[in-house]
């Protein structure tokens, strides 16, 4: 008894002492100065990124629809194919300084750039608080401010409601009538402010045209009030016990112990070929209708619908990595304590499931997939546009959306898809003079695809790469092989696929030994260095291009049997498959990135493009083509563990594809390494993580959030057609754990646990029945699954 009596003391003690943590919730103990402190939520199409000021209270907006710009015109450099030959002549006779130049003449315009809303004010009269306190529950995708004036408590409870449409926003005092503030609306934005009864209504416009940051030009944002994207917030306060007034368009409350806020956004965005100034939807009325359906909620409803709706997603996975005793500290000086070598296996969780957050807040808006900043960004110039960058980050912010039990969030990104392919069918005929359908570096909503460049002024080494819709389409075959949607693939998913890979059948050309190549080809925004130290980008023959190629192939084979159609289609990608340039390994030991065995420019270099047959790609696998295998980890070693946030998560990827579990948890420890905002919009110091667990590039860039967390996943459970391993790249710190809902390909999803380091248990749920290759440490066993429940029994 004395002894039961002392082990609850101790545990009391250290309670009171604050030695216990969160896996779902994150918080601060004073208000945020920048954004990367701020908490970010969303709806999958309405963004808000909150500060949670004392005085003041700093909200920014985003709609993830809401865009500078127009329908792009895609035939805007109808005559570019003619240069082509001109090109190839220039390498078939070795001369690449040659041909660097003549490339430039194949590019077309910069994309658009996402925009911000604008920004909300909650105002209020407050004196010294104490007892600070904001949070962001992950579980709930519910925020909260908490502070004291006096012995008055205030609270502040946030949410953004996809089946409602809203935000909302619920403020109590613990004392009667004693709640007074108003709100303010600021925007860069062309805007006016007006009245509807109780409600404050702003209608504005985004620019027409914004020219990239880096693009240093006169008049880069352009508006005119007859062209872009409408918008409209509308703001309304409802469930108060207090005095509600408009004056000079701000809304206020006074003498109120509960207000509810509401806010809802509308854009006339109405899809990538309409004029959203002309043929945009009715911004005004909808987000009118946004507000009357929600008002005659109760605030408890709304929440409670939010609630159930985002657990319907968020909760299908969970992950334990056992007992932790690191203590609940604020999530800034937690990150500052896990990088000095620290435990917090709560933090590694909620960073993880951070990301799965994240994919639902912003990637819930049909052929609206989420941008380089999810859908948060207060530039109206930002960082690299905000837009979809193809050559990896794009790919990147979905690589955790199938394995993480939320295919509906990848569909956004798939549906856009299709909008590529058209504008990229009169890229491949306008720029390459071939069929099938291609995009290029950078895309926007309006589905962009012609290379970049500002038509001869940017540099091959970025502009001109053309492999962005072989790439994309693999997550087609992604969603299928995981889903088993069978119609997806028929209706969708291989019309596309077919489309790309027509694109690249036509591209390539056969090289002096008769193996297929691609020409001109670039590795993005990476430069080679030849024998005679030229420095260049144009050559033929990227490894990056082959490998993209390959797996595009592969994939579109394996639908074209599956569908048991286009026979002679198929037939010719296997043939010219299987006379694509083979990969080569360099002098070093490396995997050769150009044709030739030259040096990088930077062998420290952030991009690592010709290893995608590693990862994402499925046709190096270490027991199977060991040596390629090999190379890449080589060429890892090379390049070295010190990169920008996204390449990070992209390389902690690859270490768990080696089956290294031990490389990739030093690298996902070192891109949880705390960095420091500045207010100012910086390009350089290292990848990492803002306080607020938004991926510092830097700047804040989301991939590295999603990549990060995908590396998770692939530590536990790999999958490939109808092989599964488990375990395949564990950490040795994380000895014992359980994972729950976490997907595999064949249409299956897995609950397992593990013990000093080996699986414990495992029970696989499949869609059909089917026969499986299960690989567990060295050995391998042969399952016949049934549809439903299996568990598995270890011997």
């Amino acid at each position: 008894m004395r002894h039961n009596y002392f082990a609850l003391f101790s545990f009391l003690i250290l309670s009171s002492l604050g030695w216990s943590q969160s896996n779902h919730v994150l918080w601060f103990d004073k208000p945020a100065s920048f954004f990367e402190e701020s908490l970010v939520m969303g709806n999958g199409k309405l963004g808000a990124s909150i500060f949670g000021g004392v005085d003041s209270d700093k909200i920014y907006l985003n709609d993830a629809t809401f865009w500078s710009g127009e329908p792009v015109n895609a035939n805007m450099n109808p005559e570019a194919y003619k240069n082509i030959p001109e090109v190839r002549e220039a390498l078939n006779a070795e001369n690449y300084e040659l041909a660097d130049k003549l490339y430039k003449q194949i590019q077309g315009s910069f994309s658009e750039a996402y925009e911000p809303i604008g920004t909300l004010f909650l105002n209020f009269d407050s004196k010294k608080s104490k007892n600070y306190k904001r949070e962001l529950n992950i579980n709930e995708a519910i925020a909260k401010t908490t502070y004291s004036i006096g012995d008055v408590d205030h609270t502040r409870e946030y949410f953004v409601t996809n089946p409602d449409k809203v935000m909302g926003i619920h403020l109590t005092s613990s004392v009667a009538k004693k709640l007074n503030f108003n709100i303010g609306f600021e925007s860069e934005m062309k805007y006016r402010i007006g009245e509807e009864g109780n409600t404050i209504v702003i209608n504005g416009y985004a620019p027409y045209h914004s020219k990239p940051v880096y693009n240093d030009v006169e008049n880069p944002i352009r508006f005119d009030e007859n062209r872009g994207t409408r918008f409209t917030v509308s703001l309304q306060i409802t469930n108060t016990d207090g005095q509600i007034k408009i004056t000079d368009n701000k809304l206020s409350v006074t003498k109120a112990t509960r207000a509810t806020v509401m806010v809802a956004v509308e854009t006339s965005f109405n899809g990538f070929d309409k004029n959203p100034a002309t043929e945009g939807r009715d911004n005004e009325q909808l987000a009118k209708e946004y507000l009357i359906n929600a008002s005659q909620k109760t605030y408890s409803e709304l929440k409670e619908a939010h609630i159930k709706d985002y657990q319907s997603f968020f909760n299908r996975l969970s992950l334990d990595l056992g007992a932790s005793s690191a203590p609940d500290l604020p999530i800034d000086e937690r990150l500052k304590r896990y990088a000095t070598g620290a435990e917090d296996k709560n933090l590694e969780i909620l960073y993880f499931q951070f990301g799965r957050y994240l994919m639902i807040s912003s990637s819930r808006t049909p052929e609206v997939p989420a941008n380089l900043q999810g859908i948060w960004n207060h530039h109206v110039r930002p960082p690299w546009s905000s837009n979809y960058t193809l050559n990896i980050n794009t790919e990147e912010n979905y690589w955790l959306a199938e394995s993480a039990n939320l295919p509906e969030m990848h569909l956004p990104l798939l549906g856009f898809l299709g909008n590529l392919s058209e504008t990229g069918k009169i890229t491949a005929q306008t720029f390459y003079g071939v069929n099938g359908w291609t995009a290029s570096h950078n895309s926007d909503i309006w589905a962009m695809t012609n290379p970049v460049g500002d038509f001869g002024k940017g540099d091959p080494v970025w502009a001109n790469w053309n492999m962005g819709g072989a790439w994309l389409s693999t997550h087609l075959w992604e969603h299928y092989s995981y889903t088993l949607d069978k119609d997806f693939l028929k209706e969708k998913g291989f019309p596309i696929m077919k489309g790309a890979a027509q694109f690249c059948l036509d591209w390539m050309v056969k090289d002096k030994d008769g193996y297929y190549i691609t020409s001109p080809s670039t590795s993005p925004e990476n430069l080679y260095k030849t024998p005679e130290n030229y420095v260049g980008a144009t050559l033929y023959g990227a490894t990056s291009d082959l490998a993209i190629i390959r797996e595009l192939f592969d994939q579109t084979i394996k639908a074209s049997k599956i569908l048991d159609t286009d026979a002679a289609f198929r037939s010719r990608l296997e043939q010219v498959r299987d006379s694509i340039y083979p990969y080569k390994i360099g002098k070093n030991g490396s995997l050769q990135e150009w044709y030739y065995d030259w040096e990088e420019d930077d062998s420290k270099h952030r991009h690592q493009s010709h290893v995608i047959g590693l990862h994402p790609g499925h046709h190096i696998i270490p027991d199977k083509t060991p040596e390629l295998a090999q190379a890449i980890a080589t060429t890892l070693d090379i390049k070295g563990d010190d990169t920008t946030g996204w390449s990070k998560g992209w390389r902690i990827n690859l270490w768990t594809r080696l089956w290294n579990g031990d490389r990739a948890y030093k690298m996902y420890r070192e891109l949880l390494k705390p960095v420091q905002p500045s207010g100012t919009t910086r390009y350089d110091g290292g990848g990492g993580t803002y306080p607020n667990l938004l991926d510092a590039h830097p700047p804040f860039q989301i991939d590295g959030n999603f990549g990060g967390a995908a590396a998770i996943l692939e530590m536990l459970v790999q999958s490939n057609d109808d092989e599964v391993h488990i375990l395949p790249a564990l950490p040795s710190d994380w000895k014992s754990g359980k994972i729950k809902g976490i997907k595999a390909r064949g249409g299956l999803e897995l609950e397992l646990e593990w013990s000093n380091n080996e699986a414990t248990s495992l029970i696989i749920i499949s869609q059909v029945d089917k026969k499986i290759t299960l690989t567990i440490g060295s050995k391998k066993k042969i399952l016949n699954l049934k549809e439903g429940s299996n568990n598995i029994i270890f011997y």
